[in-house]
């Protein structure tokens, strides 16, 4: 079907299309939407036939700021009675909740236009680059906290010394290779924290004044974002409004007098020293958002912390709020949205404000708030689940099991009934990664380079924003969340003595960017799944005039073809854009009738895992080739 990219505002008829093939015989198409609580169906007006089927068009009215609507369909197809729900899910031939309607917002989101052809490249800045000025790291120039260490030494599993471990990475050495990142085909840079903190992961910020010294400090910021929006690169940082540090500015004045205004910025049961910190750790005391004083401080107004770094002259692009789930959640208090919502009112235009979520985040994206979430239950979970080996170690994502192997009709389910509880827009303005600073890399949990490149495809080829971690690109390798947060190997880079298979493997991420950045389908297109097998996914990214087919293959598998009237697009094959990772095929053939040409096959086939993005344009009767 066709889906509205953009909100229309309160009563506006926003016009709909769904497709019905001719198979269905004298078929029936109503539109269903909830106006002020109630049911209200409308006829769909038969349109004009592609010679495959038929388009039927129907005005929603936008009459309420949300509004949940799904399709009926009735009529024959041969002995068959034809009565189906077409919803966000997918289809269903019997009567449904209104759970995975499609749903449409009247007054959109605020998230800016820029984030639909965005590429996200996240950095953990410690870690990235340290500046060619910098020097060697001394323990008297650092924290007691700290533990200096060399470049190249590995990182430790355990959170506890990972924590402490400083490699001496700088924003200034970030600047110094926003150039590699422009080759790769990056155009967001996200930052974990960069505030002073007891940390080397920083998210027990000790203020939220000023950019921490060993980073570079504020002017550092300053140049980076100068630098980054030079290149046409935007700057997002990482905010955690969840929870300051033990060592905060903010907290020590509150333990310090009971009475001032800081003490209700946190939950104490008994002053000074009996608090609740965050899952219970002390270290990372947690934020009462009852508190009118903290919310200003927090991100009311111009001098708030959220305004300040939005504001010239650091100028940054947008926010990532960790543990955004549990902000202003604690007990029977629940101001998650209310905080949300203040906010995204907060911002300026044209900046993006995403929230970390673990689990289900659709509750808390209604379309005032979050412009969208790290997508770990719609994208990660199921990617991981269909392209992981058998008997994987890697932990299963906080679950207390490894990975497991689920078959392509589990994880084809995940897909569609957990991203049918998000609308599209806020789909499109969340992020997609195959992992973070938080988890396991890619390569460890895929475990096979073919197996990676599917991954690699559906990173770029699903709705949303592709988010790649620093080192992704050179398939490091990692345990866990603190293992992973591994120096770049920029000696090697920068002398050309990296392995053949991290120059491969680099290379071929910069060309799923390139067809990212160059396919507009792939950036804001709809979605229509077209095919699963035992050990492939295929699906189109629709588009009026460049929809584009993606192939994901887990395995080598058999060809099966795909008839251009039923895909209701013909492959464009003459383009340079068609991507794709070794040994996965797309060909053409025609189909024949009575022995004369009748409808244009495309085959898929895979000799290994892995990708193929191919540019299409829309099905027309001439593509049946009747003579």
């Amino acid at each position: 079907m066709g889906i509205p990219s953009r909100a229309a505002g309160l009563g506006a008829l926003v016009p709909l299309r769904v497709w019905v093939p001719d198979s269905v015989e004298d078929p029936t198409v109503v539109l269903r939407q909830v106006v002020d609580g109630e049911p209200r169906f409308v006829p769909c007006t038969r349109k004009v036939s592609d010679g495959a089927g038929h388009w039927f068009e129907a005005e929603l009215l936008a009459r309420n700021p949300v509004t949940r609507y799904r399709f009926l369909i009735s009529g024959r197809e041969g002995n068959r009675r034809v009565y189906e729900w077409l919803t966000a899910a997918g289809v269903a031939d019997h009567d449904v909740s209104d759970s995975h309607d499609f749903t449409y917002l009247a007054h959109g989101t605020k998230a800016p236009q820029w984030l639909e052809s965005a590429i996200v490249y996240q950095v953990f800045p410690d870690r990235f680059a340290r500046s060619a000025s910098s020097g060697e790291l001394h323990r008297s120039d650092l924290p007691a906290w700290a533990i200096p260490m060399s470049w190249e030494e590995p990182c430790e599993e355990n959170g506890e010394i990972n924590g402490r471990q400083v490699y001496g990475g700088d924003l200034l050495g970030l600047e110094e290779k926003l150039d590699y990142l422009t080759d790769l085909g990056v155009s967001v840079v996200y930052m974990c924290p960069i505030f002073p903190a007891g940390s080397a992961h920083r998210y027990d910020a000790s203020t939220f004044e000023h950019i921490d010294p060993l980073l570079g400090g504020d002017g550092a910021l300053i140049s980076l974002t100068e630098a980054a929006h030079a290149r046409g690169i935007k700057i997002v940082m990482d905010l955690t409004t969840n929870h300051t540090g033990s060592k905060h500015e903010w907290f020590m004045r509150a333990q310090a007098d009971a009475s001032s205004v800081e003490a209700g910025f946190y939950f104490f049961t008994e002053h000074p020293d009996r608090y609740d910190g965050w899952l219970g750790i002390d270290s990372l005391p947690k934020l009462n958002y009852d508190s009118a004083a903290l919310r200003e401080r927090m991100y009311l107004g111009e001098e708030s912390t959220v305004s300040r770094y939005l504001a010239p002259p650091f100028n940054v692009d947008g926010w990532r709020i960790d543990v955004a789930n549990m902000t202003g959640r604690h007990g029977a208090q629940e101001l998650t949205h209310e905080i949300a919502r203040e906010i995204r009112e907060t911002m300026r235009e044209e900046t993006w404000l995403v929230a970390e979520h673990f689990h289900d985040a659709s509750p808390d994206l209604p379309g005032n708030g979050w412009d969208g979430a790290m997508n770990y239950s719609g994208f990660t979970k199921p990617l991981w689940a269909w392209l992981s080996p058998e008997d994987s170690a890697v932990n299963w994502l906080g679950l207390p099991i490894g990975v497991p192997k689920l078959p392509t009709r589990a994880v084809l389910a995940s897909l569609r009934e957990y991203n049918a509880q998000l609308t599209y827009e806020a789909r499109l303005h969340s992020q997609n990664q195959l992992c973070s600073h938080d988890t396991a890399r890619s390569r460890t949990v895929f475990g096979d380079p073919d197996r990676h490149a599917a991954a690699l495809g559906a990173l770029v080829g699903l709705p949303g924003v592709p988010t790649l971690f620093a080192g992704d690109e050179l398939a490091l390798e990692g345990n866990n969340g603190e293992h992973s947060r591994t120096p770049m190997p920029w000696t090697a880079i920068e002398s050309g003595t990296l392995s053949e298979e991290a120059k491969a493997w680099w290379t071929l991420t910069a060309r799923v960017f390139k067809a990212r950045n160059s396919l507009r389908a792939l950036q804001s297109g709809g979605l229509r799944w077209l095919h699963a097998g035992e050990d492939s996914l295929t699906f189109m990214r629709t588009d009026s005039e460049a929809p584009v087919l993606v192939h994901l293959a887990r395995a080598a598998h058999e060809a099966f073809s795909l008839p251009a009237s039923l895909v209701l697009a013909v492959p464009a094959l003459e383009s340079s854009d068609v991507t794709h990772s070794p040994g996965v095929i797309v060909e053409t053939a025609d189909a024949t009738s009575g022995g004369q040409p009748s409808d244009l096959i495309m085959t898929l086939r895979a000799e290994r895992a892995g990708f193929v993005i191919t540019p299409m344009r829309p099905y027309t009767d001439a593509d049946t080739h009747v003579l």
